[in-house]
């Protein structure tokens, strides 16, 4: 999964540039160089046609209407989660369960299997964490007394697995890391995690935020318990995303919350769930959302995933080697697996200030510690770093560009 082809990329990435309108705009009378993918991904128009199509001829709520617009809602949201099913090759659709994210769908698991927990159960996280894989679990030790682990990560980065034996014990009740780090780039070896963990029968969380978009994912290979997906970090829409989580666990878990579409019947007396994923879908959904996510992981699903893979390789290549050659910069997270992330220092340069000399040269980078605190205190950057994110739609000439405009800042700020 993810693996990097040995092969030359013939990935043609000017054709599919012309599929996203946000790219083709100046920035500051620059042409944009988008480099913040990690954030969030630019969309396709198959994307903003599907959401602008619901809005202009099917808006209608879902799952409560006998008319037409209604019925056409719900069928296009239903369809939505079964390419969801599809995408991560989930084993039943009633496994996918919609919410507003990745971080949402973190919280549904800490606040339902939190249920089953009690003061001493250990929960064993990664040095690699985003804070919304940290946050949610340092909450249950304060509420509730769980004790909360940690897997250390070497100084290039890559997480440190000899020690995970020692961290698995009796009292490990789940493992919760993510596929690959939003602030190194680094690829985790989920499957060797969840194999290990299965082994003393402990289930694995993984976050699958930064995950999909630079790969298929087979969740059944992976051999995960619960993955969790962003919608737009994959080309999607904002504010939907999804859990996966096997069937005995959705059927097991008591609801994260309460209100309509999670029940099959309501008394004063007494309340009856619905089965998954119903059971856990409160409220009225993100429909536009969904519909725009079906579109953008139709679109992903179809795409030449061998040459696109090869080619972020490339990118990745080329953007390291030419920021490793600007005086006092240093690369922070040098793991030998890693997706087109390049985070980076430069002494005496506050990453803010390169930020923004690069904004002025139409270069769009993250500055800051990306919710990603405690890995970059450990590996020397407590003040953040500069991260340049990129996807397949990028190309060489704005690797280039990247790389004269941080020579440029580098220059003026020193």
């Amino acid at each position: 999964m993810m693996d990097t082809p040995n092969t030359a990329s013939t990935f043609d990435v000017e054709a599919l540039r012309g599929q996203f309108p946000a790219l083709q705009q100046t920035v500051n009378g620059k042409p944009l160089v988008y480099l913040d993918n990690a954030a969030t991904t630019q969309k396709p128009l198959c994307v903003i046609d599907a959401v602008n199509q619901f809005y202009r001829l099917d808006n209608a709520n879902i799952h409560r209407g006998v008319h037409a617009l209604s019925a056409r809602a719900t069928e296009h949201y239903e369809a939505a989660r079964e390419q969801i099913r599809h995408s991560l090759n989930a084993a039943a659709v009633e496994e996918i369960v919609f919410v507003r994210g990745t971080t949402e769908a973190i919280n549904l698991v800490a606040a339902s299997f939190g249920q089953r927990l009690k003061a001493g159960d250990e929960i064993l996280i990664s040095a690699l964490e985003h804070h919304a894989n940290i946050v949610p679990w340092h909450m249950l030790r304060e509420r509730i007394g769980i004790v909360l682990k940690v897997i250390p990560v070497t100084d290039l980065g890559a997480l440190d697995l000899s020690a995970l034996p020692a961290l698995i014990t009796s009292r490990t009740r789940l493992v919760a890391v993510n596929h690959v780090s939003n602030a190194l780039g680094t690829i985790n070896p989920v499957q060797e995690i969840c194999a290990q963990a299965h082994a003393h029968g402990v289930p694995v969380l993984v976050d699958g935020a930064q995950g999909l978009p630079h790969g298929l994912v087979d969740v059944q290979a992976m051999g995960c318990d619960f993955y969790a997906m962003s919608g737009h970090k994959a080309f999607g829409p904002s504010g939907v995303g999804a859990l996966y989580a096997r069937r005995p666990w959705l059927d097991e878990l008591p609801p994260y919350q309460g209100g309509g579409d999670m029940i099959e019947t309501v008394c004063f007396d007494a309340v009856r769930y619905a089965p998954p994923p119903a059971k856990f879908e409160a409220g009225t959904p993100n429909i536009e959302g969904a519909i725009g996510l079906k579109a953008a992981l139709a679109w992903h699903a179809g795409l030449d995933w061998p040459s696109i893979t090869a080619y972020e390789a490339q990118l990745l290549a080329a953007a390291t080697a030419g920021l490793k050659e600007i005086p006092g910069l240093r690369i922070i997270g040098t793991a030998a697996c890693k997706v087109p992330v390049v985070s980076f220092v430069i002494a005496g340069c506050h990453p803010h200030d390169i930020g923004t000399l690069l904004d002025a040269m139409g270069i769009a980078v993250r500055t800051g510690q990306h919710c990603a605190m405690p890995v970059l205190a450990q590996l020397g950057a407590p003040s953040g770093t500069v991260r340049a994110s990129f996807a397949f739609y990028n190309n060489t000439d704005e690797v280039t560009a990247l790389i004269r405009a941080v020579h440029r800042a580098h220059a003026l700020l020193s």
